[in-house]
């Protein structure tokens, strides 16, 4: 896994995402330029490459690969929120942008925050999987070509509220489970027990078995529903269903390995929270 090669003081990666994720975001301030004088292109090119080099003059490897995600993230955010306040066929994906940037930086904030020990550049899941770059792209491209098309469907604004709905309440769920769960959360199924590994059955825990899951799979399915995608919707719902109930059996052999009858009696009073999905099953 990409990571920082030093460590460094406790907390100094939240800190450094936050300040940089924070000053990618000023590009709310971009309107302010164009009222000036700036032409809207030259304002944006000028302000992206003031950023790229206020980074690389304040920062050196391994902190600048840190900065550099986070300004990214805080910009995304920033132009999804001008876009969410325009008067266009495309204010809805600006609700995307932010939903898909905020959730990709508080992840990395929160690892950082919760078990700094696990942190590394992949804790922005910014390089998931080749199969979540191709749905995204999948979706802007679904999104874009609809929106020329048959614009009238993309202003559903219900929809897209129901949808957004679904991605606030996944989200929340998401980082209650990793806060919960402290640093028995990690990004990547393990396969050894750590000294430090316990079994978390409280708070959401105590609620579903899998709330992280719970949370990604709601959150996923809702950013296609606040886009209005049809096509997208469908296909994300049963992707992501797949992946989960593939993800939660490698899981739970893991952890009945782990903790055997203590997790066995847990599995038995406590649901996945995933549709359809019982986990994995137990020959008695």
């Amino acid at each position: 896994m990409a990571g920082c090669a030093a460590r460094a003081p406790p907390g100094s990666e939240a800190r450094l995402s936050l300040a940089t994720f924070l000053l990618g975001a000023s590009v709310l301030a971009l309107p302010l330029l164009t009222r000036a004088g700036l032409q809207g292109r030259t304002g944006l090119a000028l302000y992206v490459a003031g950023l790229n080099a206020l980074l690389l003059l304040l920062y050196r490897p391994p902190r600048y690969q840190i900065a550099i995600r986070a300004c990214f993230l805080g910009f995304v955010f920033g132009c999804g929120m001008l876009l969410s306040f325009s008067q266009s066929s495309w204010n809805h994906f600006g609700w995307y942008m932010c939903s898909l940037s905020l959730f990709h930086y508080s992840e990395y904030l929160v690892t950082a925050v919760n078990n700094p020990k696990s942190l590394s550049l992949d804790s922005f899941l910014l390089n998931h999987s080749l199969e979540y770059t191709v749905a995204a792209l999948s979706s802007w491209i679904e999104f874009t070509l609809e929106n020329i098309f048959w614009p009238e469907l993309k202003q559903i604004t219900w929809l897209s509220a129901m949808g957004l709905l679904m991605v606030v309440f996944g989200e929340c769920l998401r980082k209650a489970a990793m806060f919960t769960a402290g640093s028995n959360f990690n990004h990547v199924v393990q396969n050894e027990k750590s000294e430090s590994h316990t079994l978390v059955t409280s708070g959401v825990y105590a609620w579903f078995r899998h709330p992280s899951y719970v949370g990604w799979f709601y959150w996923s399915i809702g950013t296609q529903v606040m886009l209005c995608n049809p096509v997208c919707g469908v296909g994300y719902a049963l992707t992501v269903w797949r992946f989960f109930r593939d993800r939660t059996e490698e899981e739970e052999i893991s952890l009945i390995h782990f903790f055997g009858e203590e997790y066995l009696e847990y599995k038995k009073r406590v649901p996945t929270g995933l549709p359809f999905i019982k986990g994995v099953k137990v020959e008695l």
